[in-house]
């Protein structure tokens, strides 16, 4: 309905002083349907008790006299012929080599574990919602992969293990993405020429397939980003007959695929601000039409909160109910919660757990911090590097289960009975904690922390337990009175420092390589109580009381649910570039900067290279200058009363409805990157470019055809996704030899 309703607007502003000069076009109705889309003339398919002399006015205020489809033409080739073309174009270049090469790329050594973990009900902790991965464990498990290939490092054999399903899964997921391009650009200009070269822009982009042919999430985000967007402008063109089947259905569809693009990465949001933008207008202009009651306007409202809210968040929500039924064994993962999440796990210590109720001195101990990620409170034999306060033993927390974080705990005096009943630790006891393998004490100083320099460094001082009173800390029990006990997993608990005052930290930034990237652990001058400083007593051993089930701490859903939700989140802003790893600014994305290795580097090595289509990739960024001219000179030209005629009047309408709908996504999605302070990589951007794509299509049919120039380069440059060996691009003989056209380029 863009281009009708465009050129509505713009002829009913036609007061003498803009329009004076201006003709008016009447246009039959007959002449902008299709058959697929024209508006029903039958006045009792017309609602709000709109009569058949009302047949000009949608029921949001638009003329009906413009169809959906609009003016295709006489020479459009055959809309079925076209979508079938796309459709065995798209899928073929996807699955085309699809095992190849038969080792684990890049990112699979996260996905597919991840897939595998599933399968195999171990949890895990990942900073992305779960859809993606249980989507790909699922095709893995419906294709005959067991679980069992460990996803150690890229470069490891498949061998016999079958994998080919997780990849197969995601490049048909991948396949779609043209296809739905086509749809989308077909709504929003009516025009089968520019559906198509949008199409076959994607369809021949190298980056496009290359992300499509891997276990990675990428493909199924994408997917579910272009089906809500799809729906989208489905919906809209629906908009002249609401409340029926199909105005309900792509309601629906549009709540289904903003739940499964969130479900797969949180960037799906950006997906879901650009669909409430377009609710918000169109409920606005829903407002401005007085044949329209307050009812029903308060029908159109509450159907858009079900559809668009409710739904999408009752989904969203049972997507993480199906992860934590699932994923119901110890894994990986159990370290990064809490000890109370934890206790749900079967295998994990804390699961049906029988252990002391309060803690005693001659116990062995782990200490949790409260922060979300905190990690446990940990040692090891290495010390502080030269110039990092004192060169003593590190101390740490640390996010999984280890033997390094068990703690024995003494009295002051280490005068510790070692028979009959073991006196009980209370609140505002003075102790020593004993790293139990190292034997060195808790221990704090006036040294500044290594990160946080206002704070003090904790380090393991002392040997077999005997150290200075520099390892004397104070219990607190948080809300707690003198004599209080500690109960074990439910007392919050804190550490003072009796020499300096300060109180034991976890302050959740992450060591550098000499720490392994531990969490630092500070001694805070701030007193303030927070989940920082508060600590709890998860494991407790101690052989001479007697246990307690600690099945009554099992959290409930919604709380597992909020806790799951806070991790992701932190641990997604935390995130660092691995070793040798390649990272990129946004700035670099639409200029085709830098890629990614995918697989590969010497030349005896089958090397994948993820890479746009270079000439595609430029013309997009022109497109965006292009078209902000192109509208600036538009809009001038109508405000300034100047005749267009009708087919440059449908022209600009689509490029300012349409365009300005794919340019909006565009930026929603590439623009956000600015703010993120986490590492970011050239695969971020594809979102984005995928806009981009089709603003190029609507803008190409309009100016200059580009159909020969991505097929040529597309022949050139396919080696980057289908795999090469041999000389490097720099070298004599090489499959890409003249082609690294800019020195940041990697093949």
């Amino acid at each position: 309905m863009a281009k009708e309703e465009c050129i509505t607007q713009w002829n009913k502003t036609g007061d003498t002083s803009t329009l004076r000069n201006r003709k008016t076009f009447p246009l039959s109705e007959k002449t902008f349907q299709t058959p697929s889309t024209a508006v029903s003339k039958d006045k009792n398919s017309r609602t709000g008790g709109q009569s058949s002399e009302d047949d000009t006015q949608s029921s949001n205020g638009t003329s009906a006299q413009f169809s959906v489809r609009g003016s295709l033409g006489t020479n459009e080739p055959p809309s079925r012929v076209l979508l079938m073309l796309v459709v065995g174009l798209s899928f073929s270049t996807r699955l085309y080599k699809i095992t190849e090469p038969p080792h684990v790329c890049w990112d699979e050594t996260h996905f597919g574990k991840m897939g595998s973990y599933y399968i195999n009900r171990t949890f895990f902790f990942d900073v992305h919602p779960p859809l993606g991965k249980m989507l790909i464990g699922l095709a893995g498990y419906i294709t005959g992969y067991d679980g069992t290939f460990p996803f150690i490092k890229p470069g490891d054999k498949y061998e016999h293990h079958n994998y080919w399903g997780m990849r197969g899964f995601c490049a048909v997921l991948g396949s779609f993405l043209p296809i739905f391009a086509y749809l989308i650009v077909l709504e929003l200009s009516q025009s089968h020429t520019a559906a198509l070269i949008t199409a076959s822009l994607l369809i021949f982009d190298t980056g496009c397939i290359s992300i499509s042919q891997y276990i990675l999430l990428d493909p199924i985000l994408m997917f579910f980003i272009m089906a809500a967007v799809l729906s989208m402008v489905k919906f809209n063109q629906q908009r002249h007959r609401p409340f029926t089947a199909p105005w309900w259905l792509w309601l629906v569809l549009i709540g289904v695929n903003l739940a499964g693009a969130l479900g797969v990465k949180f960037v799906g949001l950006f997906v879901i601000v650009l669909v409430g933008l377009n609710t918000v207008w169109d409920l606005w202009r829903l407002l401005g039409d007085l044949s329209l009651s307050l009812v029903d306007i308060a029908k159109h409202f509450l159907a858009r909160v079900v559809g668009l809210i409710l739904l999408p968040l009752f989904i969203y929500v049972t997507i993480f109910a199906i992860h934590f039924v699932v994923l119901n064994k110890s894994g990986p993962g159990d370290g990064f919660f809490s000890s109370a999440f934890q206790s749900r796990l079967i295998g994990n210590n804390l699961h049906n757990a029988s252990m002391p109720e309060y803690l005693a001195y001659g116990s062995t101990i782990t200490v949790k911090n409260l922060r979300i990620a905190g990690g446990y409170l940990h040692s090891h034999w290495h010390l502080y590097p030269e110039g990092v306060g004192a060169r003593q033993q590190q101390v740490t927390a640390y996010l999984h289960k280890d033997y390094n974080n068990l703690w024995l705990v003494h009295r002051q005096d280490n005068n510790t009975s070692q028979s009959g009943t073991p006196d009980l630790v209370r609140h505002g006891d003075i102790i020593r904690l004993e790293h139990k393998e190292t034997t060195r004490n808790l221990h704090s100083h006036l040294h500044e922390a290594p990160l946080t320099k206002k704070h003090f460094q904790v380090t393991g001082y002392g040997t077999n337990g005997t150290g200075d009173t520099n390892d004397l800390w104070q219990v607190e029990v948080c809300g707690g009175r003198k004599g209080d006990l500690v109960k074990v997993l439910r007392s919050k608990v804190r550490f003072l420092h009796r020499a300096t005052g300060c109180v034991l930290y976890s302050s959740g930034k992450t060591l550098p390589k000499w720490g392994w990237e531990q969490v630092e652990v500070t001694c805070s001058p701030y007193l303030k109580e927070t989940p920082s400083s508060q600590w709890n007593i998860e494991d407790h051993i101690n052989p001479r009381l007697p246990n307690i089930s600690l099945s009554v701490l099992k959290p409930h859903f919604l709380e597992i649910l909020l806790e799951s939700h806070i991790i992701m989140i932190r641990g997604n802003s935390g995130l660092k570039p691995k070793d040798n790893e390649m990272n990129s600014k946004p700035w670099h994305w639409p200029i085709n900067y830098q890629g990614l290795r995918f697989s590969g580097v010497n030349e005896t090595e089958y090397r994948v290279y993820l890479l746009g289509n270079p000439v595609i990739w430029w013309m997009n960024l022109a497109t965006l200058g292009l078209y902000l001219i192109m509208v600036a000179v538009a809009s001038v030209a109508l405000q300034r009363g100047f005749s267009l005629g009708p087919k440059r009047m449908e022209h600009a309408c689509v490029l300012m409805r349409g365009g300005g709908l794919l340019l909006l996504g565009w930026l929603l999605h590439y623009v956000p990157f600015y703010t993120m302070g986490r590492v970011l990589y050239y695969h971020h951007y594809f979102p984005a470019m995928l806009f981009n794509t089709m603003l190029t299509g609507i803008k190409s049919h309009y100016i200059l055809p580009t159909f020969p120039f991505h097929y040529i380069d597309f022949y050139l440059f396919h080696p980057l996704s289908y795999g090469m060996t041999g000389p490097l691009a720099h070298e004599p003989g090489s499959a890409m030899a003249g082609l690294k056209w800019m020195d940041s380029w990697e093949f």
